[in-house]
């Protein structure tokens, strides 16, 4: 029997060993902590695992030790008696009783309160606010207060779909790079504000040490200060449908000149598009732009091709509703027109009208309805968009 249970304890342990080698990365700690509330909770945790290792090794060489020396081929003799007295087993119920007290409400208690204190505490002198708001699958990005207050902008996964399909080698951030970065200054605190426009989300970056979910209708708080300059990489960590591995979140935490010199080109970009509302623009730009924005943010859902995955998301080619009419008689926007879908939403479709300008709504209506084998050869004019508004 021992030398059946070694045997296939020694097979467990080889297996385990082989099975490391599957791991792209393999870490016995967190990461290393970027914010205060990372480095409180590593510190709790491994506070919390030396506790928990003591009390182990104690209770195991209790038993090795009643194993190993009251065993039968020693010789020793069973107790006659039936039950221990009243007394003995009260005091043998409240010793351990009060050792555990004393660890749960001393020993982790007090720093667990603490930990749970600090993460709620996103007010005290808070420097900026930034809302955030997650979308199947996608971050959108608000700043509320402070020099960028006002700038708007959407993540969106950019890893090539090649390496998704595996027609070409995996990148150094397979899956975790996106096209615009969450721009934060080093040193200040920064009050997250989350959201969502359709299910329950999670915005989740390891390094910072906290996670809260995105939950629609509601507004959810959590903060971060980040101390270490660098770029740290997290993920959606709320299972929210089949892109849920395709929503990363990147945030570069930089010091504060640099964050001012991005400050001011991110409100150069959004004067620029601001002003392409009030030019008339070409079919073929437009239908050129368009190209860009519903491959960034449609194609998703709907596939590259147009097809779509019906029934929740319908195919484009030849749609009724893109193939159909926008305005009337008098000029107004016909009720559950195509842009009348892009920008006001349905069911399941965003309203894309809260992340999209004026420019990106009128480039992707006009792409799509001159693509994926519709061919209605009209377009839709920034400025009709605006009007809208």
């Amino acid at each position: 029997m021992v030398m059946q249970f070694l045997k296939k304890a020694g097979l467990g342990v080889l297996l385990a060993m082989l099975s490391m080698a599957a791991h792209a990365e393999f870490t016995w700690n967190f990461p290393t902590p970027a914010t205060p509330m990372a480095m409180d909770t590593l510190h709790v945790h491994n506070k919390f695992m030396v506790i928990v290792m003591i009390i182990f090794l104690v209770v195991l060489g209790i038993m090795i030790y009643s194993i190993v020396n009251h065993r039968k081929s020693k010789g020793y003799k069973p107790a006659t008696f039936t039950g221990p007295s009243t007394r003995s087993q009260v005091i043998w119920t409240l010793v351990p009783f009060a050792i555990l007290l004393y660890i749960d409400f001393i020993l982790m208690g007090i720093p667990a309160y603490h930990s749970v204190v600090m993460m709620e505490d996103t007010k005290t002198n808070a420097d900026m606010v930034v809302k955030v708001t997650g979308s199947q699958w996608r971050w959108q990005y608000e700043y509320m207060s402070g020099d960028a207050q006002g700038i708007k902008f959407v993540s969106n996964l950019s890893t090539p779909q090649d390496q998704i399909d595996n027609k070409e080698p995996k990148g150094e951030h397979y899956l975790l790079e996106v096209d615009n970065h969450l721009v934060l200054p080093v040193g200040k605190k920064v009050r997250i504000l989350l959201t969502s426009t359709d299910v329950i989300h999670n915005w989740w970056v390891p390094a910072f040490g906290s996670a809260r979910d995105a939950i629609p209708g509601f507004l959810r708080e959590t903060w971060v200060r980040v101390d270490v300059p660098g770029t740290y990489r997290g993920q959606c960590k709320e299972l929210c449908g089949k892109g849920h591995g395709f929503m990363p979140v990147v945030v570069d935490a930089v010091p504060e000149d640099q964050y001012k010199v991005w400050v001011a080109d991110q409100k150069v970009k959004l004067a620029a598009a601001s002003a392409g509302a009030d030019k008339v623009w070409t079919k073929e730009d437009l239908i050129a732009n368009g190209k860009n924005v519903y491959e960034k943010n449609c194609a998703v859902c709907h596939q590259i091709t147009g097809t779509g995955l019906p029934p929740a998301f319908p195919s484009l080619a030849g749609s009724k509703v893109i193939n159909g009419p926008i305005f009337d008689a008098n000029g107004k926007v016909l009720k559950d027109s195509h842009l009348d879908r892009v920008f006001n939403g349905k069911n399941v479709m965003p309203a894309w009208k809260n992340t999209l300008n004026d420019t990106e709504i009128a480039s992707v209506i006009t792409y799509e309805r001159n693509s994926f084998g519709n061919k209605m050869g009209d377009m839709v004019q920034p400025s009709q968009v605006k009007a809208l508004r």
